[in-house]
């Protein structure tokens, strides 16, 4: 019998200020291994440009979030940059029990609540721009923000870094190939702590092992 999904999953949790990074560096750890879900968030703001409702994320009107607070669905929720933010507690729960690992691009508020409701389960990585000069510097070269917005950014940005030391890991975003190698030992290190592989070490013993799906991605 195979040990495929017989263990538990893991809740990565990225976090940073805008600009520093952690977008770019999700997706590309996404695209090296299928088998890191991104987990997909309620909002209560518009879809921007082709966001897609369910893939990029579940947009809900003002009333239905305050529902599902109401209801105890969450397991995290925000209000950032004015809009509310959440995920969904039974997906989550799903997630995890079905062996599978979920990605989530959140800020500290919201992984602060992830960690008091799965304190076993989540990892969590910050990530930090080199200096705030720098982190300007990408905030007003994208040209996609007012210079108000830039501004309340860079404020909102000085509050979040002073939380990093909630964080397990942090991540110094001065080259992006250097912290993803760092974010990438992360998730593989973490991914094949004992108490997470110990059922597939169980299962070669048994003689009845063979290779999870992250193994495959590596080979």
């Amino acid at each position: 019998m195979s040990n495929e999904r017989s263990e538990r999953g893991l809740l990565l949790v990225v976090s940073s200020p805008s600009g520093a990074g952690k977008t770019t560096l999700c997706h590309r750890l996404r695209e090296e291994f299928s088998s890191l879900e991104f987990s997909v968030s309620y909002t209560t703001r518009a879809p921007r440009g082709e966001e897609v409702h369910g893939r990029d994320y579940f947009f809900v009107e003002p009333g239905e979030f305050e529902s599902m607070i109401a209801r105890d669905e969450l397991a995290e929720y925000a209000l950032v940059h004015g809009n509310n933010y959440g995920t969904s507690s039974p997906q989550v729960r799903e997630a995890l029990t079905r062996g599978h690992d979920l990605l989530f691009d959140i800020d500290f508020q919201g992984g602060r609540q992830l960690r008091q409701k799965f304190p076993e389960d989540v990892v969590s990585v910050f990530v930090l721009p080199p200096s705030l000069g720098e982190l300007e510097r990408r905030l007003r070269s994208r040209g996609t923000d007012a210079p108000e917005v830039i501004d309340r950014r860079l404020r909102v940005a000085t509050e979040e870094i002073r939380h990093y030391r909630e964080y397990h890991y942090v991540i110094v975003n001065d080259d992006l190939d250097r912290a993803y190698d760092a974010l990438r030992a992360v998730y593989v290190a973490e991914r094949n702590r004992v108490y997470r592989r110990r059922s597939a070490a169980d299962a070669v013993i048994s003689g009845q092992g063979s290779l999870l799906p992250m193994d495959k991605d590596r080979r």
